[in-house]
Order: structure tokens, then sequence, then C-alpha cells
């Protein structure tokens, strides 16, 4: 099946000027994610870098406010500090209707969507590609993630297999302990990259797609509002530079219908077939990954 558009920028309506930050106004404690390349997390020297980073960054400078960056931490860590009041920003997550009862979202600052991911095909036999070839088969998705749910109302007859996170899923994908794993593509990419995790490549897309926006309290409404401000205001071309340093592969393929559009076309899939390896920059912090078996509960993405 091909993979018509793999990952997007989301488009954004336009709407009023943000207002510079009031003199004297707090800093925004922003918490970052520790492990979600190539959106969020920390690398080997401290640093906490990625596109969801740099897309605050720019909305920083352009809105006047000062952020102060809090330890990085799981996400459920996180959000546990968010219900407690103890920060004030998140970046990178869905919305679900949980997350809202104590979070408001901003618009979402990009959209990527989830594929399956198959071992390249070995001679003389044939590589799955959907996943209504897999019936009984084993296939990894990240436990609590937005996209397992779906996937199970959707394909009942995989024996779907919940994992701890995606580097986990692809592995056992690579080491035949899976048939196929679904994990959003950005993830993918960076994943294979970081970890040198060779022989996979995207089959299809699942039909669900990873609408990533920042997120604040419920008492902080001016905060998502002034982000939402500044967002719609971004010039296209420093959030297409910012996307494609992370998601090289986010061409404009077509004119868009907003005034923040970009995708890829065919051309990632073959290279992805063939193996090739996106240079994405940094990389995350090495550390001992948990067995398979899935964590009791994680907050979906």
């Amino acid at each position: 099946m091909a993979l018509a558009t793999l990952a997007s920028v989301a488009a954004l309506a336009a709407v009023p000027a943000a207002q510079a930050a009031p003199p004297g106004s707090a800093p925004v404690r922003f918490a970052p994610e520790r492990d979600y390349g190539p959106f969020v997390y920390e690398a080997e020297d401290g640093r906490i870098a990625g596109l969801s980073v740099d897309i605050l960054q720019l909305v920083q400078q352009h809105a006047g406010f000062e952020v102060t960056m809090l330890p990085p931490r799981p996400l459920a860590e996180q959000l546990a500090a968010a219900r407690r009041g103890e920060v004030d920003l998140l970046s990178s997550l869905r919305p679900t209707a949980e997350r809202g009862e104590y979070l408001l979202f901003s618009a979402p600052y990009v959209s990527v969507p989830a594929v399956l991911v198959v071992a390249a095909a070995a001679p003389g036999r044939d590589a799955a590609s959907s996943l209504k070839a897999l019936v009984g088969q084993a296939v990894a998705v990240g436990a609590g993630y937005a996209v397992e749910a779906p996937m199970r109302a959707a394909h009942p007859q995989v024996a779907w297999q919940a994992v701890s996170d995606d580097v986990v899923a692809l592995r056992g994908v690579a080491e035949g302990r899976y048939r196929a794993a679904v994990v959003d593509l950005a993830s993918f990419h960076f994943a294979v990259r970081q970890h040198r995790i060779a022989g996979l490549a995207p089959a299809e897309q699942v039909g669900f797609e990873y609408r990533l926006s920042f997120a604040a309290p419920r008492q902080q409404p001016e905060l998502i509002a002034r982000i939402d401000q500044t967002l719609a205001r971004l010039p296209v071309a420093e959030r297409q530079a910012i996307v494609q340093r992370w998601i090289p592969a986010a061409l404009p393929q077509r004119p868009p219908r907003a005034p923040w559009t970009t995708a890829i076309g065919l051309g990632l899939l073959a290279l992805a077939a063939a193996g090739a390896a996106w240079g994405l920059v940094g990389r995350r912090r090495a550390g001992k990954r948990p067995a398979d078996a899935a964590p009791a509960r994680e907050p979906p993405r």
C-alpha cells in the first residue's frame, strides 16, 4: 500500500496577534518528557532537544515570555506533576478525555501518522504489508499509547503484544519476536537511526494520526491562548525549517490549504524499504530498557 502522506505539519487557523508578556510575569515552567525523540528527549550531554523544544523556543521568541526548563522525566510523572500544579506547560501530547479534565491543549503543531513496520523481505519470503494479512500474528504496540485501543478495535484478528515503548517494539520485529509493530513514523526513523536497528521498513499507514499539541493546566487558559496566537503567526519558512530538521522527509508536495502544511511523498517509502537512514539531529540518552512486559498503566501518547 502506498504511503501517500507520511508526515505533515498540522494546519492552523488564523487567530488574533499575540500580546507581549506583561512586565514582571513569572517564567513558564516547562516539563519536558525524557525520551520521546524526535519530539522531546534528553540528549547524551544532558540537553533537552527535539522538534517540540525548537517549536517552543520559536514561540517563546515571538510571544516574549520566559521559559524555565524543569528536569526531564517520564511522561507519567510529568502528567502527575501537572495535576498537582507543579508545572505550567507540557509538549508533544494528544488531547484525550482524561487529560482534558485537568489540561487545556493548544492547536496541534505537527501531525505524524502511525505506520505498520515490518522486517525487510528475506529471499524467498514476502514481507507482511497489511494488518489485514496478519491474522493470529504477534504485532507489537506501545502499551496505553493512543494508537493501541483503535488498533485493537479495528483489527481484533491480530495477536496484539503491548510493550513498554517503540524501541522495544522495533527491536522485537528486527529480532523476529514480533511479526510487525505499529509506531508513529517520526519515532520509527529516530529509533532506527539512534539505536541502530537495521532491516525494518514501514509497510502502510494504519489510519491513525498523532496530532501533537502543547498543554497547560486548566487554570492557565491565557497561556494556551497566547501559544495558539503565536503559532498562527510564526513565519512559514521558520516552522518548516524546524520540521525538516527533525523529520527530513517532510517536503512540500502541493500548495498548502492553511499557513502551515508539509507532506512526504512516495520517495520516503522507497528509501525506507532500501534501508536508508535519515540523519536526525541529536541522540537519545543511552539507558537500560525494561523487559518487553509493559508497565501496568502508561498514559496514552
